[in-house]
C-alpha cells in the first residue's frame, strides 16, 4: 500500500479505537454538512430517555418493598417539601428539605431515645434525584453488595425519599441523630447515561453542610462503577469517616486499599 493509502486510513483506525474506548460519540461522520441519518436518530433517542428520566416518577412503595427483602432495617417512605416533579425542578431548596408529615415520622424513629447522641452509626437515605431509574435499577444490587460489608455497624432505619436533593440528607440523618449519612440518588443524565446512580457520604450530617465537606462517588452502573468495586470504595469512604471523624477534600482515596 501507498504511504498516501495508507494514511488516508489512519482516520478510520482512529475513529474505530476511540469509539471502542468510550460510549461518547465520536467521529460520527456527515452526509453533506449534517450528521448522518442513523447518528442523528440515536441522538434524539438518547436525548429522549434523558428527558424522560428526569420527569419519571420513583416507584417508592415497589422499592422500599425490595430494600426490606434485603436488609433486616426498617425502611420508610418520605417526601421531600417539594409537592409533585414541576415543583420540584423549578424549587432545587424545596426538594433540599422534608415535608412535615415526613420529619414527624423521622423524630419517632430517632436513635436518640435514651438521652444519648448518635445512637446510629449510619443512615442510608435513597432518593430520586434526577433519575428515579437508576434508583430502581442500581440501588437494590449495590446494598445487596454493601450491607455485608456493614455488618458491625449501627444503621438508622433505611429512608426512600421521593423529589429529593442531595442536602435532604442531612436533615434526615441530624434528626435520626446518626453520625454519618449516605445518600444514594439518581444523577443528572446524560446522552449516554440516563441511570447513573451517585453516592454521596457526609460526616456529622446537619442542615447547613456544604459539598465540599461531602465525599462523591458517581457513575454507579453496569457500565460505568460495577456493584462491587462501589461497595468497595463506599466502604473505604465509611471507615475513614468514621476513623477520622470527618469527610469531604480531607480525605484522599488511596487505590491500593480498594484493590
Amino acid at each position: 500500500m501507498s504511504e498516501a493509502g495508507h494514511n488516508s486510513d489512519a482516520p478510520a483506525a482512529l475513529a474505530r479505537t476511540l469509539r471502542a474506548l468510550t460510549p461518547a460519540r465520536v467521529a460520527l461522520g456527515r452526509t453533506g454538512v449534517s450528521l448522518p441519518t442513523r447518528a442523528l436518530l440515536d441522538f434524539q433517542l438518547s436525548h429522549a430517555q434523558a428527558r424522560d428520566a428526569v420527569h419519571a416518577r420513583l416507584e417508592g412503595a415497589a422499592l422500599a418493598a425490595t430494600l426490606s427483602q434485603i436488609t433486616d432495617s426498617p425502611v420508610l417512605r418520605l417526601h421531600s417539601a417539594a409537592s409533585d416533579r414541576a415543583t420540584y425542578l423549578q424549587r432545587p431548596d424545596l426538594g433540599r428539605k422534608l415535608d412535615e408529615p415526613s420529619r414527624e415520622l423521622l423524630k419517632n424513629q430517632s436513635g436518640n431515645q435514651d438521652g444519648n447522641l448518635d445512637s446510629f452509626d449510619l443512615a442510608l437515605i435513597v432518593a430520586d434525584g434526577l433519575s428515579a431509574l437508576a434508583v430502581e435499577r442500581h440501588v437494590p444490587p449495590l446494598l445487596h453488595e454493601l450491607l455485608p460489608l456493614l455488618a458491625d455497624w449501627r444503621l438508622a432505619p433505611i429512608t426512600v425519599v421521593k423529589q429529593a436533593r442531595v442536602a435532604i440528607g442531612d436533615e434526615i440523618a441530624s434528626i435520626l441523630q446518626a453520625q454519618i449519612s449516605v445518600i444514594l440518588i439518581g444523577e443528572r443524565p446524560g446522552l449516554s447515561s440516563p441511570d447513573s446512580l451517585g453516592a454521596y457520604i457526609t460526616y456529622g450530617p446537619h442542615p447547613g453542610r456544604t459539598d465540599a465537606e461531602r465525599n462523591c462517588i458517581s457513575n454507579i452502573r453496569a457500565e460505568g462503577l460495577g456493584y462491587p468495586q462501589a461497595a468497595t470504595q463506599l466502604a473505604f469512604y465509611l471507615t475513614e469517616a468514621h476513623r477520622r471523624q470527618l469527610t469531604g477534600i480531607a480525605i484522599k482515596e488511596e487505590a491500593h486499599l480498594l484493590s
